[in-house]
């Protein structure tokens, strides 16, 4: 499990390094995640100690909403402040992501009927 979740953190620090030396407005971990989903890809599998690590830190995700929660409360008055272009935010990138997801699943359904 250690080795995992040092792989992982190799990853972000990677992903944080890209970000920060070619300034990109992609947050590192994004980067990170991406670079190891591509990792992975490659090898076409996924070892034993990392989907047991990542099952792992998956079944606590609730307790990672406690910084963000805590963070919205901190600056409670700065979202009062703003919070019409933050509900256009929510909802436009949830309208997105439903049509996009849906969009994706039409074109796999496609794929997987003529195959």
């Amino acid at each position: 499990m250690l080795g995992a979740i040092t792989l992982l953190l190799v990853y972000q620090l990677v992903g944080e390094v890209i970000a920060l030396a070619f300034k990109l407005p992609v947050p590192g971990p994004v980067i990170g995640m991406l670079l190891l989903f591509l990792t992975l890809l490659a090898r076409g599998r996924i070892s034993d100690g990392l989907r047991n690590t990542a099952n792992s830190l998956l079944s606590h995700l609730s307790l990672l909403f406690v910084p963000a929660g805590t963070g919205v409360m901190v600056h409670l008055a700065r979202v009062a402040d703003e919070w019409v272009a933050i509900a256009a935010a929510l909802i436009g990138s949830t309208v997105l992501t439903i049509a996009v997801t849906a969009l994706v699943m039409r074109a796999l359904m496609a794929r997987k009927e003529q195959a």
